[in-house]
């Protein structure tokens, strides 16, 4: 495999699980030095940890104990893929679903969902900026959803979070561009994982019909497919590509 980010230092949020740890692995396939920043270790569907994984396979892994919602955590895992040289790629990709008729919406609830989806990508965004305005630039790529561009009655706390996301891809994208670096968005479909089993109970067969029925391609997406995205806006093929949503939903948006 062509190794698209050799010598480059990534950092991945929620890379533990799913569609960060896909991302994290594929990553590191292409020849880049990964930091696995999570709230938790072992990865959600079982199995070894993602920096366990690609250490194992002859690549450079470290993992960071990492809260989104906490600043501070967030700054910490960005100096120490600092430590294995200039950061190059930031993702956030951390992130929570619940569903939730919004007249029963609690306050709580909604708090967690901001915090953990806009206000960590904010603050792993500026992070990033920070690290890479002293360097020479890089590429930042925020995980929103196709719920940041179409609502949804089943989500609306997750759908303001994702939305939110979508709008400081682009306002980051005006901001930090002359600086050299590009940040853009992902907005995945209905996609495979432990977080859609278990949080938002998309992987059932009631829903998962109805899902495939309204997508094009006719199946939900898996978090690989996703990952080979990042891998795009990552890497110097995507390098004239600014404040983009990049939709990875089998056609189910535009359709």
């Amino acid at each position: 495999m062509t190794e698209l980010l050799t010598d480059r230092v990534c950092v991945v949020t929620g890379a533990a699980s799913g569609i960060g740890r896909s991302i994290a692995l594929a990553f590191a396939d292409h020849g880049a030095a990964v930091v696995v920043a999570d709230i938790r270790r072992e990865p959600r569907e079982g199995g070894r940890p993602t920096y366990e994984v690609i250490q194992e396979d002859g690549g450079t892994a470290r993992f960071v104990e990492t809260d989104v919602s906490n600043p501070d955590d967030l700054e910490r895992a960005v100096a120490v893929a600092a430590e294995e040289g200039a950061l190059n790629v930031m993702v956030n990709n951390a992130g929570v679903l619940e569903w939730r008729e919004f007249t029963e919406v609690t306050e709580a609830e909604y708090d967690r969902t901001m915090d953990v989806n806009a206000k960590g990508t904010f603050f792993g965004c500026q992070a990033a900026a920070k690290a890479m305005l002293d360097g020479d630039g890089g590429s930042i790529i925020n995980l929103s959803s196709t719920a940041g561009i179409r609502g949804a009655a089943a989500y609306p706390s997750y759908c303001a979070s994702k939305g939110a996301i979508r709008l400081l891809t682009y306002a980051l994208a005006d901001d930090l561009g002359p600086e050299g670096i590009r940040v853009n968005a992902i907005h995945p479909g209905a996609v495979e994982s432990e977080m859609t089993r278990a949080d938002s109970r998309v992987v059932d067969t009631e829903r998962e019909d109805a899902f495939t029925e309204e997508t094009p391609l006719g199946r939900l997406g898996q978090p690989e497919e996703v990952a080979d995205a990042a891998v795009y806006l990552a890497s110097e093929l995507s390098s004239y590509v600014n404040g983009e949503s990049l939709l990875v939903d089998g056609g189910i948006s535009n359709t």
